[in-house]
């Protein structure tokens, strides 16, 4: 039984000792190392010295005592092993009292080992000059040394007479950090809830850190105020079980106006409206046929702008872009009487607006090179709306191709429509056949001036536009020229009824022209 003074020693060597259970013990010389860990348990935990509970040994006969005293003989003289064996006394100290009392001399001593070989007092002199220089913890020390941990405390008071105090005097710590502790109890209880606070706020950056792992799905090392509140949010709510709200909000970097936010953004369900809208925009894109850029996709959505370029910026869908290509020419000279450009004004602008369909249209000739040989696609375009009236598509670019294109535009012509129609100087457009056509459907021909493109924009945007969506970045290998033109008459079906122009409203032309009630 200690008493409650002891108890108030023993802890207060303990902590001067850097928690050195075998230090303490050999310094006071009681008690054992389970009842001093027990002792330093209920401390932390009530930050008071325990107050002595009065056990009561129970009586036990001198047979029973006998008994366990020949267990003990007979069964290697270990204390612990009879206790086990027999379930009586409780403590080691009975039971070492009794082997004392009917078999005196034969308690098993503890003794250093006679094979260890002693210590070289030049060893024991380097690791006391280590320990005391600082190079690092006295286990760190020891470990290098290859000796216990213990050891170098001891040698330190063996040589410096405990700590380089008077020669005798006891209880000098080894660690220069306990040196100048209070004796006062009130003030170690003040220390003690202080390092206990320090180690909450540590316990609480590592849950940060783990949560910005299991959580969000970040890198281990990612910084948690680098998140976007959103993250945050998830992370503080997840930890609010554990910890206080004020102890959270500053440890990720968050104002607790913008938590509110987040969390309150979270429960109207706004993670799963982004979640739709992702999916809506991967849909787009991918129907597209990886054509659309943010403007259409967005009109098609009818999200924000910015959150469809963010969703597209994380998924990584870039629509194509143009390749620069070396361009076909059907010009083979001046074979008749070019008409003048009648799109083309005084000052040297053109005019590719009408106000009307079938009152302006453009057409020419371009070339496709696949694996499989030369494609060349001759449309009609209308400028009121961009849309394809008519094509042909051939493996040759002669005056039937050019002519098909032609006459199954004009046959959508109503009655009393005769448009202009606008071409380069190709060949195509001054053989006897494109001019008979226009005769007899009444149509007014214009021409570009030769060698200058810009002259027909509008028809080069088009075949721009065809190209980058439906041609480059593609592989063609295998493609058969027939195969070729049917993918290409898809294409060109699908422009006209279901692709998007941000100058329609963000409609088709078929679809612009159903809402003006001129198409059926």
């Amino acid at each position: 039984m200690y008493s409650a003074e002891q108890r108030r020693i023993a802890i207060e060597t303990f902590i001067r000792f850097d928690h050195s259970y075998a230090d303490t013990i050999a310094e006071l010389g009681y008690p054992d190392r389970h009842t001093l860990r027990n002792w330093w348990k209920e401390f932390r935990e009530t930050g008071e010295v325990p107050v002595a509970k009065r056990v009561r040994e129970p009586r036990f006969t001198d047979g029973q005592k006998r008994k366990a005293v020949e267990h003990y003989l007979c069964h290697g003289k270990r204390l612990t092993r009879t206790m086990r064996a027999l379930g009586y006394p409780r403590s080691r100290q009975t039971l070492g009292g009794w082997v004392d009392e009917l078999a005196p001399g034969e308690r098993r001593r503890r003794s250093p080992n006679p094979r260890r070989e002693p210590v070289p007092i030049e060893k024991r002199v380097r690791v006391v000059a280590e320990l005391e220089a600082r190079t690092g913890p006295a286990a760190e020390v020891a470990e290098r040394h290859g000796v216990s941990r213990t050891a170098p405390y001891a040698w330190r008071r063996e040589i410096m007479g405990d700590n380089g105090g008077e020669a005798g005097e006891k209880g000098v710590p080894v660690s220069k950090e306990y040196d100048d502790l209070p004796d006062d109890v009130g003030q170690l209880q003040d220390m003690l809830r202080e390092a206990k606070m320090q180690l909450r706020r540590v316990q609480l950056e590592l849950d940060v850190r783990q949560a910005t792992l299991e959580i969000v799905k970040k890198d281990p090392g990612a910084d948690p105020e680098l998140l976007t509140n959103a993250e945050k949010a998830a992370m503080v709510t997840a930890l609010r079980s554990k910890y206080r709200l004020r102890e959270l909000l500053p440890a990720v970097g968050m104002a607790k106006s913008s938590y509110e936010y987040a969390r309150n953004a979270q429960a109207r369900g706004e993670g799963a409206e982004r979640a739709a809208v992702r999916e809506a925009v991967v849909a787009a894109f991918r129907a597209s046929g990886g054509t659309y850029g943010y403007r259409r996709i967005t009109a098609q959505v009818g999200a924000g702008e910015w959150t469809v370029r963010g969703i597209m910026r994380d998924e990584g869908l870039v629509a194509r872009t143009a390749k620069k290509r070396r361009r076909y020419s059907s010009y083979e000279g001046e074979i008749s009487a070019a008409p003048p450009n009648l799109l083309r004004d005084g000052r040297g602008r053109h005019h590719f607006r009408a106000e009307r369909p079938n009152e302006l249209w453009v057409t020419d000739v371009t070339e496709f090179r696949i694996p499989a040989g030369k494609v060349f696609l001759s449309p009609i375009i209308d400028c009121f709306d961009g849309m394809p009236l008519s094509w042909s598509i051939s493996a040759s670019p002669d005056a039937e191709m050019a002519n098909s294109s032609l006459l199954g535009a004009c046959g959508q012509l109503g009655e009393g429509e005769h448009p202009k129609i606008h071409s380069d100087r190709g060949c195509h457009y001054r053989w006897p056949g494109w001019i008979g056509i226009c005769n007899e459907y009444g149509l007014v021909r214009s021409m570009s001036r030769k060698g200058c493109s810009p002259d027909n924009a509008r028809c080069e945007g088009f075949f721009g536009r065809l190209k980058i969506e439906f041609f480059y970045g593609c592989d063609w290998a295998g493609v058969t020229i027939d195969e070729f033109a049917e993918m290409l008459g898809a294409y060109l079906r699908w422009y006209r009824d279901v692709r998007v122009k941000s100058d329609l409203g963000y409609m088709s032309p078929m679809r612009y022209r159903e809402s003006l009630r001129l198409a059926a």
